[in-house]
């Protein structure tokens, strides 16, 4: 096997993508399932004294609230990242993530202990936010940070593979229960996802504990002796414009991310009318063709480099977003499946597939963790948690759907300025000090076929 690592341990390719997609599938089902719940059943279960509309609301704000922890997530774990190694912060917030997902599985009704269960619900919700603030972020860099240097895009685009990969066993997961007759779903059937991440932890833990540390690390932070006290703070003040860069750019790949699949299907469902069955068939369709569009996009940013191709992804949401809702509008499966696909595989495919790599190349070594995780996360806040919650207020005030297609091209608007300001990367030395410099240490560095 081929050695990407130089560390005495050694990591196999193999072990290195295991180690970070596991997580990233891991983290992406929770956050999706509580996502699909929060559209199917979470309010009639936790708000039941609220009508449909704001019961779907308010469980939507609750989806919302992992978002506000994560970049406080992102921020401390970031920072023991940087100042301790990636290994041990990966362990930590897959358990973070896998241990609050499966809690929320066993978690009594509002109809068992009323007021507490919302509460315990939201408990849960911080939890895996918190963990997932730094999760994502951790798994790129170590896969980016153990890949050879002209390949660093499609080793870094196992990440948000696995991200792919755990969407699609949510919404496999609730199309199974969902054949259940109402009253098992609603009484047991939506546990049984949940209780299923214990699965995943378990896998990833096992695959987590067998890995070394990334030689970036060890040879250009620690060898070096420039370990930070902040790391976080310091990224924000050193390259101030990366930051905003990487806040602009998860405007679309993550509001968009989140606003086809969980509004999306909701809105087929409960606004358009589609038995959820179909409806969930479509969005595992799209979630299959992504898996293989998310590798092809990053593969081509290392030819072409990251901004072409985030640009494009971005430009495809303004594109699509009135076409979106003209095709799910017509209530045929073909149509509804086709919408999703160019939504999962075009759009956020493409902006997903290089993100990896660029994130990374954005910040130097002793920074990289702290100043990926805080600005990632901090974008997620400003995009992912709120459109989904947005988009349903819009259109339960306009009675209409073209507000949320507006909505989904500012968001796509604010990321092609983003781009465009940012610095290409894809040739940079991810272990030089500073970014856009040439490497300190260029000999220190293995070289990896």
């Amino acid at each position: 096997m081929t050695k990407m690592g130089a560390d005495g341990a050694g990591n196999s390719r193999l072990r290195v993508v295991l180690a970070a997609s596991i997580g990233s599938a891991l983290e992406w089902y929770d956050f999706f399932l509580y996502g699909t719940a929060a559209a199917l059943v979470f309010g009639e279960l936790f708000f039941p004294k609220s009508d449909p509309v704001v019961g779907t609301l308010l469980s939507f704000l609750t989806f919302g609230v992992g978002f506000a922890v994560r970049p406080i997530g992102g921020i401390i774990f970031g920072v023991l990242g940087d100042r301790y190694g990636r290994k041990p912060v990966l362990v930590a917030t897959l358990l973070m993530i896998g241990l609050g997902t499966t809690l929320i599985g066993v978690l009594p009704t509002y109809s068992q202990i009323g007021v507490w269960a919302p509460i315990f619900l939201v408990a849960m919700r911080v939890v895996q936010g918190l963990g997932a603030g730094a999760e994502y972020g951790g798994a790129v860099i170590y896969l980016v940070e153990n890949a050879p240097a002209n390949h660093r895009g499609f080793w870094g685009g196992f990440a948000p593979l696995g991200v792919s990969v755990g969407n699609l066993l949510a919404a496999a997961a609730f199309a199974l229960v969902s054949t259940l007759p109402k009253d098992q779903m609603m009484d047991w059937g939506w546990r049984l996802p949940f209780l299923a991440s214990f699965v995943l932890i378990l896998v990833g833990i096992y695959v987590r504990m067998r890995v070394a540390e990334t030689p970036v690390y060890t040879e250009a932070v620690v060898a070096r002796g420039i370990v930070e006290k902040n790391p976080a703070m310091e990224a924000l003040r050193n390259h101030p414009r990366n930051f905003l860069v990487v806040l602009g750019a998860r405007m679309a790949e993550n509001g968009l991310g989140y606003f086809f699949p969980v509004f999306g299907l909701s809105y087929v469902i409960k606004t358009v009318g589609v038995p959820s069955s179909e409806a969930l068939s479509a969005l595992m369709l799209a979630f299959v063709v992504e898996l293989f569009a998310i590798l092809g996009f990053a593969a081509l940013s290392d030819r072409v480099g990251r901004r072409p191709v985030y640009m494009f992804g971005a430009l495809a949401g303004v594109a699509l977003a009135f076409p979106f809702f003209w095709m799910v509008g017509t209530k045929e499966w073909i149509l509804i499946a086709l919408a999703f696909i160019l939504a999962r595989a075009v759009v956020i495919a493409a902006m997903f597939g290089p993100q990896a790599a660029y994130f990374a190349e954005l910040f130097p070594p002793q920074r990289r963790f702290a100043g990926f995780a805080f600005a990632r996360e901090l974008g997620s806040l400003l995009s992912g948690g709120p459109a989904p919650f947005v988009a349903t207020a819009l259109v339960a005030a306009y009675g209409t759907w073209w507000p949320v297609a507006c909505y989904a091209i500012f968001l796509s608007l604010c990321t092609v300025i983003a781009i465009w300001i940012g610095p290409e990367t894809y040739k940079e030395d991810i272990a030089a000090a500073e970014p856009h410099r040439p490497s300190e240490l260029p000999q220190a560095m293995p070289q990896r076929a």
